[in-house]
């Protein structure tokens, strides 16, 4: 009958999950402007620079509206030269009436020239007022020139280009979307299980990614469990100059879990009973016991056992329902040759 000596749940104890890749930043990058695609000059693959012109906009109507703007002002500068001659001309008049002498004028006309020369500095203050209005509307047109280049963000990799030449540009229409994969980011959803290891970050990582392996270690945990999913998001970031790994990718990874004072049996050891789950254990007379046990974590092919056994304990795989408690059994190990 073969048997198998449990081992600490320490050694060697890996978790292995599954996860997926995304870019460090990802963007969607859209015109300012109003116009028409005159020309793009990067496309999906293409690796560009922060600042880099990816595409220019033919922009007719807000070449109109900023050739109107500038024609206003310089009319209303033309306004404000003429409303500052009839406010010079209105204090000069005004300075000569009110210091003439008593009985000369009659004071009647003194106040009228007193307000004239107020309304002219009135109309001076307004004409320069509606100039600073023209004049903002000229720096927002000029503002908005700047738009008729559309340019990259940040240093990263074009993965789509949604424009061609002709094409109407709006402020919704989308131009390219940009990623930047170096650093590149992991996501992993970790069952709650395993929160009491892996929830504090630092731990170590191992990455397989297409059968290569990078060494990474936990960047950030949302730190609480997701009431749906029972399981927590875990972030790993990890260094990829050489862009081998693409964001969208399915990666694997595998955790390193801390000892818990728990022990290990292949699946095949567990007896399922009415009052919970046992395992057959053989003594050094070899005779067969079976004994209650908890189980801590299922991982399919390995149990870990809570309590009811030790380390270095011998239990029965694939036991026969004819084997009762006290039996006297003879022991193969796992490879079948018989034991001493």
């Amino acid at each position: 009958m073969p048997d198998y000596s449990t081992r600490d749940a320490a050694t060697g104890r890996r978790l292995t999950l599954p996860g997926q890749t995304a870019a460090w930043y990802e963007s969607t990058i859209y015109a300012r402007v109003q116009g028409y695609v005159a020309t793009w000059s990067a496309d999906i693959g293409d690796s560009v620079q922060k600042g880099q012109v990816l595409a220019t906009i033919d922009t007719p109507e807000l070449d109109a509206d900023l050739v109107a703007a500038k024609a206003k002002l310089r009319a209303g500068q033309a306004d404000v030269s003429r409303h500052q001659a009839e406010a010079d001309f209105a204090e000069t008049t005004y300075s000569r009436w009110r210091d003439s002498p008593k009985g000369v004028v009659s004071d009647q006309e003194r106040e009228d020239k007193k307000a004239q020369d107020v309304g002219a500095k009135a109309n001076l203050e307004a004409a320069k007022a509606q100039v600073a209005v023209y004049q903002a509307e000229v720096d927002r047109l000029n503002s908005f020139q700047r738009f008729k280049q559309v340019t990259a963000p940040y240093d990263g990799t074009i993965t789509e280009r949604r424009i061609d030449i002709g094409d109407l540009s709006t402020s919704t229409t989308p131009f390219f979307r940009i990623a930047k994969a170096d650093p590149i980011r992991v996501f992993v959803e970790v069952p709650q299980s395993a929160a009491a290891d892996l929830m504090k970050t630092g731990g170590a990582v191992d990455i397989i990614a297409e059968g290569k392996h990078f060494a990474g270690k936990t960047t950030r945990t949302s730190g609480a469990i997701d009431s749906h999913a029972r399981t927590f998001r875990a972030e790993i970031d990890l260094p990829n100059p050489d862009l081998a790994i693409p964001p969208g990718m399915y990666v694997e990874a595998a955790f390193q879990l801390g000892n818990r004072g728990a022990v290990q049996v292949p699946a095949s050891a567990m007896v399922f009973r009415s009052d919970g789950p046992h395992v057959a254990m053989v003594d050094p007379q070899q005779k067969v016991h079976f004994g209650a046990v908890t189980i801590a974590r299922d991982e399919g092919s390995l149990i870990e056992i809570g309590s009811g056994l030790q380390a270095g304990d011998k239990v029965v795989l694939n036991i026969s329902n004819q084997v009762a408690d006290g039996d006297t059994v003879r022991i193969t190990a796992i490879d079948g040759k018989p034991q001493p």
